[in-house]
């Protein structure tokens, strides 16, 4: 009995696996990658990421239509052959299977609900040897070559790569988060294994995009509107903690103009179109979910807020929120990792060229993971004898993200502010 039930879930799992080979359109109506693409931008086959999109290389992109497989695990068609990179499809599944069959039942369970949820749900570490590695490209018939060379594959790259990414190739596209035991550490005994404690690296162009792909550089409307009217009260309030209050009773100016020491890192302000629905939701742990239903988190519950908004566009966004993003404070910036199903677009000072004046918005598929904030960056991109910056509020420190819905001169929404739904986060700069 004990044997029937685990080869159940070896079975259950090799049905789970990331699918290989499907070639669906991501759309606005598919895989909701922004929709409204127009233009060079609709045309434009080039990625915006390091290595150009070559087989098996994650991009960041900028733009573009997509084609990919339904979902938000699998945001890239995979390159010819790389369903199983190193290896056929026999190769791969006598692989999975033989590496399945040493876990424990308990193991096996963890491992199937974190695939099966999609990420959706929070599972603990799969806690197994480091030092255990896994070939690929091995099952060649006596005598023959094989059609490429074995790879070797880590344990934890492995099942990413079976059940996340099948075009993944090397430990350097995946990062983890920070939720994972093995977090931070460097060759530890065990490694976590749970293939949603990783997310997939954003690469950015190591040179510019066409410049027709560059917006102007709009200010932030929190920050402009929050100088222009401090006593402004948003058209919306919240309904919920008080974690969504201002700390010590300070109102939302206070907050963002007084001078002094603050005990939160960030500031988050949620908008429909033009219109900031709630108070600011002040951020203090290094890490924070926001999403929109409960219970895919705890942290900043979009579905809490009181909106008086009734366009079926923001409506159907709404919906497709779903787990949404983690923001997380870490050693070398601000990282942004999609838990949606989903892409987001987010735009960032520090994502680019220092020497522009204007900035780009990045698209960012579901699973994948970008440094959306350098404060060393950003600290060296401030301009104090720039007239132009003299004359706005400073918005080196903001970072602003739509969901789903992308804007730009690749779109038809030329501004975040036409967007459905979006976030502007302001950083602490003292």
């Amino acid at each position: 009995m004990f044997r029937t039930k685990r080869s159940a879930l070896v079975r259950r799992l090799w049905r789970s696996r990331a699918p290989g080979g499907e070639d669906e359109e991501e759309g606005a109506g598919g895989g909701g990658g922004g929709g409204e693409l127009r233009g060079e931008g609709a045309t434009d086959g080039r990625a915006h990421g390091a290595g150009g999109g070559g087989a098996g290389r994650a991009v960041c992109c900028l733009g573009k239509a997509v084609r990919g497989a339904k979902g938000h695990n699998h945001p890239h068609p995979p390159a010819a052959g790389a369903g199983a990179a190193g290896g056929g499809e026999a190769d791969l599944k006598a692989l999975t299977h033989s590496v399945l069959k040493k876990l424990k039942e308990r193991q096996l369970e963890l491992l199937l609900q974190a695939v099966e949820s999609r990420g959706g749900t929070r599972t603990a570490c799969l806690l197994l040897p480091g030092r255990l590695d896994c070939r690929l490209g091995l099952g060649a018939p006596a005598g023959s070559q094989p059609a490429q060379p074995p790879s070797t594959y880590s344990l934890p790259l492995l099942l990413c790569k079976v059940f996340r990414w099948p075009d993944l190739r090397h430990s350097s596209e995946v990062k983890r988060l920070c939720c994972c035991e093995s977090y931070g550490k460097i060759n530890p005994e065990l490694v976590c294994c749970n293939p949603h404690h990783l997310s997939r690296l954003c690469e950015l162009a190591p040179s510019p995009p066409p410049s027709f792909l560059r917006i102007p550089s709009d200010f932030s409307l929190l920050l402009k509107s929050t100088a222009d009217c401090p006593d402004a009260v948003p058209s919306s309030a919240e309904t919920g903690g008080t974690n969504y209050l201002a700390p010590g009773g300070l109102s939302d100016s206070q907050l963002l103009l007084e001078p002094g020491d603050r005990s939160h890192w960030c500031v988050v302000a949620y908008w429909e179109e033009k219109t900031r629905v709630g108070r600011l939701y002040c951020v203090q742990e290094p890490s924070l979910d926001i999403f929109y239903d409960l219970p895919q988190g705890n942290g900043f519950c979009l579905g809490q807020l009181n909106s008086d908004n009734k366009s079926q566009l923001v409506q159907k966004v709404r919906s497709k929120i779903g787990c949404g993003i983690q923001l997380t404070r870490e050693v070398d910036g601000v990282w942004v990792y999609n838990r949606s199903s989903y892409p987001i677009f987010i735009k960032s000072a520090t994502l680019d060229n220092p020497d522009s004046r204007t900035l780009l918005v990045h698209k960012v598929f579901p699973g994948f993971s970008i440094k959306a904030f350098d404060y060393e960056k950003a600290y060296s991109l401030q301009r104090p004898n720039d007239h132009e910056f003299m004359q706005q509020p400073w918005t080196g420190f903001t970072v602003q993200i739509s969901f789903v819905k992308g804007w730009g001169q690749c779109y038809t929404r030329q501004f975040i502010s036409s967007c459905p739904c979006w976030l502007e986060v302001i950083f602490n700069s003292r």
